[in-house]
């Protein structure tokens, strides 16, 4: 896990930088902005300790970049984010995921006659990197697997770069996992023997980002599905909260937050949150 940390921190800090250069190089209609960060935390106790509780350490690392086009009549929004951690509680030999994320969102619009609204078209990909264990350390997941793609036509309403919505009223969707998760049983929504399933409905997406004071930023990522082929009414609801509180330049209070609700998946929210003081690096 530790060499794929590394490997991955390396591999996209390299290519974040060449496409940034490439990009301010040869246009002036190209807009990027983006944030890493990575975060650790530390907890020690000596024998002596009445109070209880058990030595552990912490690490999470986080991408968080925008590249944005606009060009007459078109817009052109890309958001890419990676978010991975781990945690070795002291006494157990293993090393727990705290968070796996690999997503990307693009989104393409042209102006139509009415203000602030355009034609669209949008792309969405969500999987991970490594692999996933539960508690009885059975492997349920790894690499693009599962793997999340979500695609259609539809009207996006934008006000600026910090906020928007889109609408899709034939938005597909596919949801990809290796066979050997489902040889005993249905695995995040695909199956028994399948190794995927396609849905065909409707998605909202929304984004807003704002500071309600001097050096704090909330960004709100939100997307709702609802399955035309089965059980519309019950929405799947996928939403993200970035805060980030800066002390300095490179120093930084960070909460990221997801929740989840899929029912093909699990008929409950899944809801993951990630509080720590870290290092802060923005471009």
């Amino acid at each position: 896990m530790k060499n794929i940390l590394l490997t991955t921190v390396f591999v996209f800090s390299f290519l974040i930088t060449k496409a940034q250069e490439t990009i301010k190089d040869t246009t002036k209609v190209w807009t990027t902005k983006g944030n890493m960060n990575l975060l650790l935390s530390q907890s020690a106790y000596n024998r002596q300790w009445l109070g209880g509780g058990t030595s552990n350490v912490a690490g999470n690392f986080g991408i968080n970049y925008d590249f944005n086009y606009k060009k007459g009549n078109v817009v052109w929004d890309s958001k890419f984010i990676l978010a991975y951690g781990l945690s070795k509680i002291k006494g157990n030999e293993r090393i727990a995921k705290t968070d796996d994320r690999l997503e990307l969102n693009s989104l393409w619009g042209k102006k139509s006659t009415a203000k602030n609204w355009y034609y669209s078209m949008y792309f969405n990909f969500k999987s991970q990197m490594d692999t996933g264990l539960d508690k009885n350390d059975v492997k349920i997941s790894h690499l693009f697997s599962p793997a999340y793609f979500q695609f259609g036509p539809g009207f996006l309403w934008k006000k600026d770069n910090n906020a928007s919505v889109n609408f899709s009223p034939a938005a597909g969707k596919l949801i990809v996992v290796h066979q050997h998760f489902t040889d005993l049983g249905t695995s995040f929504g695909v199956a028994q023997g399948k190794t995927t399933r396609f849905e065909l409905g409707a998605s909202i997406s929304a984004y807003y980002k704002f500071s309600p004071i001097t050096n704090v930023s909330i960004e709100n990522i939100l997307n709702l599905y609802s399955n035309y082929l089965e059980d519309p009414q019950n929405v799947d609801i996928n939403y993200q909260m970035n805060i980030v509180m800066k002390i300095n330049k490179y120093l930084s209070a960070n909460i990221n937050m997801l929740a989840i609700y899929d029912d093909n998946a699990i008929k409950a929210v899944q809801v993951r949150e990630i509080f720590g003081l870290g290092i802060n690096y923005g471009f």
